[in-house]
């Protein structure tokens, strides 16, 4: 990527999880989720280095094990964006990087060309400062799973509005095949000052609503810019999403 920007990729990690407890050290196939996420981050030439941001004593000692970059953040952090903007601003060695990427931990499929198109966005548009992506959805069922979050764009591919829920719905409020509907990965890159202003905004009432942190940058009046990708990443949200990980590990092993 020719640019003097320089880019980190940071994963928050914390070991609360409501469906899924301690969710980070799920082992998939021989390796943790969290090793698969962080070693599959790296594979990214975007970024110059890749980092773990955790609250919890055992993922710290467990990504130092493996051999990973990993920074202790306080376990006050409400959102993973949160958990970010304090590896930042309390780690030094992470306060010379221009740009920050928000991988999420639970997306160890995530494909490297993903996180470089995010990212090539938000450095070549001066005026944007978040930048994410979103993956057309053609399966009924994902459209109505409240784990899989929707957005809709305008004409310009900003961010109009995320929701758990379908949309858009219609008077129908039902699934139609030739409406458009996009599936939002979570991923963010941000220029770094806007990730730190990021931290002192006050939560929303329609982030609250919809329990979806960066409804709270819109609420706020900043634009979020979308990138339309091919993306077939699987995020873990239940234990029948390790099965499909695992499925899918052993698709891309046999083909290799």
């Amino acid at each position: 990527m020719p640019h003097k920007e320089k880019v980190i990729g940071i994963i928050p990690a914390r070991y609360g999880s409501s469906r899924l407890p301690g969710k980070p050290l799920l082992e998939i196939n021989g390796k943790t989720l969290i090793q698969r996420t962080y070693e599959n981050a790296c594979q990214s030439k975007a970024l110059q280095e890749v980092v773990i941001a955790t609250d919890d004593e055992r993922i710290l000692d467990h990504v130092k094990n493996f051999g990973g970059h990993v920074v202790m953040t306080s376990d006050t952090c409400e959102t993973g964006t949160d958990r970010l903007a304090e590896a930042i601003s309390q780690h030094p060695p992470l306060k010379n990087f221009t740009a920050v990427v928000n991988i999420q931990g639970d997306e160890p499929c995530l494909e490297p060309h993903v996180i470089e198109k995010v990212t090539q966005t938000l450095l070549e548009e001066p005026d944007t400062l978040v930048s994410t992506a979103i993956v057309p959805l053609t399966s009924e069922k994902e459209a109505y799973n409240p784990s899989v979050c929707k957005c809709v764009t305008d004409q310009d591919g900003y961010a109009l509005y995320f929701s758990r829920n379908l949309i858009p719905a219609g008077k129908t409020q039902k699934f139609r095949p030739e409406v458009t509907y996009y599936k939002h990965l979570g991923i963010y890159a941000y220029r770094r000052e806007f990730l730190l202003h990021y931290a002192d905004l006050t939560p929303t009432p329609l982030q609250q609503a919809e329990d979806l942190e960066q409804l709270k940058i819109l609420e706020h009046g900043f634009r979020i810019r979308t990138v339309i990708v091919e993306s077939s990443s699987i995020g873990i949200d239940t234990p029948e999403d390790i099965k499909k990980v695992e499925q899918h590990l052993c698709k891309q092993s046999s083909s290799s």
